[in-house]
């Protein structure tokens, strides 16, 4: 596999983008990619965190442990939020 399209590369390609992370557990965040280490541990800014299609929260800034990273979605698209939590 050439060194460019190793995943962790692609990955870093991908600083500053906005990106959605799902966990293991079902559980999917969206926001920018404002770091990424070798163990693929990610920090998202301005995210959403959305359970079974719903938004659940929003936060600042999130950090996602690579062990728990399912998939990751690149170039996603930021989605319209019709309910907010709290309103």
């Amino acid at each position: 596999m050439e060194p460019s399209k190793k995943p962790l590369n692609v990955l870093v390609k991908e600083i500053n983008a906005y990106i959605g992370i799902v966990l293991k557990n079902g559980v999917e965040y969206r926001g920018t990619m404002v770091h990424c280490d070798n163990y693929m541990n990610i920090i998202l800014e301005g995210v959403s965190e959305h359970y079974n299609g719903q938004l659940v929260a929003h936060y600042g800034q999130v950090l996602l442990r690579g062990n728990n990273i399912l998939y990751i979605i690149l170039n996603a698209t930021p989605k319209k939020e019709a309910n907010h939590p709290g309103k």
